[in-house]
């Protein structure tokens, strides 16, 4: 008969499985601290020996570093995605720079269509707590800020798309432009007209989410992308003809 005896799983299994689910769900993000070992194996109600040895194969797996004198942290995962060598090659190349918009426009598109049709409620209020941020005129938010509740806005949506292998790879993308090797986020948002132009995108795509509406959510992340195409695009020129314009200012000026 093909039957066998059920045995338990070892406590450590058990605490390894769930802080591996947070991991792939993306709630438990690269960089962030563990709670400490008499905090964690409370909340998880098993004992400390239980919890060290699950530790000890979450680190072996590579999901979990530990920091001396600081505590455990959840790995760099998304460090290894590209490597340094093709980093570099990306922000040599200005064709990498429209690719990446272009993928952008494509995933982050599904990602919205998914979010409106599959997001739960909570998902929804998240999307909609940062959009809140994003249109409150009553701080004087720096470029730096808006990029950042920016990333978190499209972060959200990812996230609410509950499709493990977009979130990752998105995270992913989004800390190499973060770092600036595609564009800088933070030019879109120096000019009054771009930035209010921005966030009317923004809230056509809250608004269809919202209304759970994915045909117009996908709509909205497309005509946002393509905005900021064209904006790279018109940066580009705009620096090029700077450039052959100082070369004429130059030339009829003549030697000193």
């Amino acid at each position: 008969m093909p039957f066998q005896k059920i045995q338990a799983e070892k406590l450590s299994a058990s605490v390894v499985h769930q802080i591996e689910l947070l991991i792939l769900r993306g709630i438990l993000r690269p960089g962030e601290r563990l709670p400490s070992e008499r905090d964690l194996s409370e909340r998880l109600g098993v004992s400390r020996p239980s919890l060290r040895e699950a530790v000890a194969q979450l680190q072996d797996k590579g999901l979990l570093a530990s920091r001396a004198g600081s505590g455990i942290f959840v790995a760099d995962v998304l460090g290894s995605a590209f490597s340094p060598a093709l980093t570099r090659l990306f922000a040599s190349h200005d064709e990498a720079v429209f690719d990446y918009v272009a993928f952008r426009r494509d995933i982050e598109a599904l990602a919205a269509q998914r979010a409106a049709r599959l997001g739960s409620d909570s998902d929804l209020a998240v999307i909609q707590t940062i959009f809140d941020r994003m249109q409150d005129d009553t701080t004087d938010r720096s470029p730096e800020d808006e990029a950042r509740l920016d990333a978190q806005f499209h972060g959200a949506i990812i996230e609410a798309s509950h499709n493990v292998v977009m979130l990752h790879m998105m995270r992913a993308m989004f800390d190499l432009l973060r770092e600036g090797v595609f564009y800088n986020r933070q030019v879109m948002f120096q000019q009054r007209t771009t930035r209010a132009a921005l966030l009317d995108q923004h809230r056509a795509i809250n608004d269809a989410i919202q209304a759970r509406n994915p045909d117009a959510a996908r709509s909205a992340v497309i005509a946002h992308l393509e905005f900021i195409e064209q904006a790279l695009l018109d940066q580009r020129r705009a620096d090029r003809n700077e450039r052959i314009a100082r070369q004429r200012l130059l030339h009829e000026a003549g030697p000193n």
